[in-house]
């Protein structure tokens, strides 16, 4: 009850402030509002954490974000949200680098059978049950009703691409937040990791076989070129960055904090300038740095798991405000209808994957859970589509990103659901609890 007394005279306070300030200087009032969400994402977080259903942080710092941005109550205004859309960013770019950092060579050649058939799996799954239902309804799905069928392929292949994205942002914050370090946890992060740089190859490649079916004019294909290149881009601006990284925290010991924080803001600025992606160069940073410089790389996940809470809140209060769900009052049957395909397909997909004696028996039947997750790497994919698609763009762009708000909300809950499953934490952790020991994990090529 105390949570939410807390959060409603917040809410008071900064709808008073919101009235105040209404002709102020716009620099002023982000900074306000920045203030306001912290509060507020903080709050919102005890909430989800001490209810009765014991929700991820994460979880109650987006809803909170949602309720009090533009898109409901608007105590925070639109153009409030554009001007913090820089330190989203930034934040991002951290737990991105962190989780960068975490994907390993020695990891990725013990494992490579296993993580080559759970990304397959992971992938391919998600992207045949998108496909071939979308192209089964392509007469009544809204954005094809009244196009070619060949239309209707690009535009199906487009979306299956989309649908195998996951968040390794996510994912990565939340594990630590409840502070899972099993082989569980550890596996699923390398997974998504891997598949945010092979979801964007997919990417292209389904859009250049679109184009193949499309007909004149309806698919650019000049912006299967530019994603390549950004793809591209991305990968050798974070290798360099994390090479720098390295050579810097190996000359400098101290204010490795305040050094993390200027590294995220350097990279979100660099990837603006540049036109990258942003958690494309700090994961690719955060894996170069780790391959350089492991003693380093060590000293700034340590540093990432003090500020942890704080970077959380911050990126996904602000993510909070910036979902985009409109789209769901008149396209929430279709909407549904791409989530269950997609949550169908990984399941299936790591099924098929659990085949293999390579991979364990906790990741092919819970693994699925944890792939849940969409955000910040699907919603630049969903940009890339609207500009490949001129005629009917617009209304794609809204489907998906009503699509990737709903799995950004579900997401940390699944995941968390799936630790629990699997032993590597508790059902308190989410109030705070440590974990607890997963040797039921360690064994669980045995158990199948």
């Amino acid at each position: 009850m105390r949570w939410v007394a807390s959060l409603f005279a917040l809410g008071l306070m900064m709808a008073l402030f919101h009235r105040v300030t209404a002709g102020g200087p716009l620099e002023a009032r982000a900074t306000l509002a920045l203030g306001f969400l912290l509060l507020a994402g903080y709050l919102g977080g005890g909430l989800a954490a001490h209810a009765r259903a014991q929700l991820p942080r994460l979880t109650g710092y987006l809803l909170v974000g949602f309720a009090v941005g533009p898109a409901w109550l608007g105590l925070v205004r639109r153009d409030e949200v554009d001007a913090l859309r820089f330190i989203a960013e930034a934040g991002g770019a951290v737990i991105a680098l962190a989780a960068g950092s975490e994907l390993t060579i020695a990891s990725l050649s013990r494992g490579r059978g296993a993580v080559a058939r759970l990304t397959t799996g992971a992938m391919i799954g998600p992207f045949l049950a998108v496909t071939l239902v979308l192209l089964s309804v392509s007469r009544w799905f809204p954005v094809t009703v009244h196009r070619p069928f060949g239309d209707a392929v690009a535009v199906a292949l487009a979306l299956g691409a989309l649908a195998a994205a996951s968040s390794p942002v996510v994912n990565m914050a939340l594990v630590s937040e409840v502070d899972a370090r099993g082989p569980f946890a550890r596996s699923l992060l390398e997974l998504t990791v891997t598949k945010d740089v092979a979801v964007v190859i997919l990417f292209t490649l389904a859009l250049a076989a679109g184009k193949a079916f499309a007909r004149a004019g309806a698919l650019h294909g000049a912006v299967v070129t530019s994603a390549l290149l950004e793809l591209g881009g991305s990968l050798v601006v974070g290798a360099l960055l994390g090479g720098a990284l390295g050579q810097y925290l190996r000359l400098v010991r101290g204010d490795t904090a305040l050094f993390l924080v200027a590294t995220a803001f350097v990279t979100a600025e660099v990837a603006r300038l540049a036109q990258l992606e942003t958690l494309i160069v700090a994961l690719a940073a955060g894996f170069s740095l780790e391959r350089f410089a492991p003693v380093e790389s060590e000293r700034l996940r340590r540093e990432f798991r003090r500020g942890a809470p704080l970077v959380s809140v911050a990126y996904f209060t602000l993510a909070g405000t910036g979902l985009r769900l409109g789209a769901l009052a008149e396209l929430w049957p279709w909407v549904l209808l791409l989530v269950g395909l997609r949550a169908v397909g990984l399941r299936v997909g790591l099924r098929w994957a659990g085949r293999s004696p390579d991979v364990a028996a906790a990741l092919a039947r819970e693994g699925w859970l944890g792939l849940i997750s969409q955000a910040g790497i699907a919603l630049g994919l969903a940009q890339i589509a609207r500009r490949a698609f001129p005629a009917w763009g617009v209304s794609l762009e809204a489907l998906v990103v009503a699509m990737i708000g709903v799995h950004e909300l579900l997401g940390p809950i699944a995941f968390r659901r799936a630790l629990v499953r699997v032993g590597e934490i508790t059902e308190r952790t989410a109030d705070g609890a440590g974990p607890v020991e997963a040797d039921a994990i360690a064994a669980t090529r045995g158990d199948r």
